[in-house]
């Protein structure tokens, strides 16, 4: 399901905008639902006090308190920010997963799994390259 051209989201932009902003790593994360590979994501080890925000539209997704190591190779938390991250059912490569994409700009973050630590038992596995982070001051 290509959540982009189904929904309106308050942050738009063109495809040509899209790819002049990000690097072709993150258009292929963000724009096509790409997957960075485990382990090649600076941010997996940050560990400071702080905020990770969408790359796309600069909107906080995550606080660090709620990051946690999984063992995947990809940064994981278990809860977003209120009203940062919306979710879609995608069926692609033969899976059922829940897909999780910024509700401000609607690019592609991750997965939530069922699998995660309390308190929320959830683990969202967030594709890197499709955060930044801004260190609390």
């Amino acid at each position: 399901m290509d959540v982009q051209s189904e929904q309106d989201f308050p942050v738009t932009r063109t495809d040509e905008e899209w790819r002049e902003m990000l690097t072709p790593e993150q258009y292929q994360v963000m724009r096509k639902h790409g997957t960075e590979r485990p382990g090649s994501c600076a941010l997996l080890q940050e560990k400071r006090a702080g905020t990770f925000t969408c790359v796309g539209c600069g909107q906080p997704l995550f606080i660090s308190r709620t990051k946690f190591e999984s063992g995947t190779g990809w940064p994981s938390f278990d809860t977003p920010v209120e009203g940062s991250v919306e979710e879609s059912r995608d069926t692609s490569y033969g899976m059922v997963r829940t897909e999780c994409h910024c509700s401000q700009c609607g690019s592609h973050l991750g997965h939530v799994f069922p699998d995660g630590p309390p308190p929320t038992g959830l683990r969202y596995c967030i594709n890197g390259v499709a955060l930044n982070f801004e260190p609390a001051e």
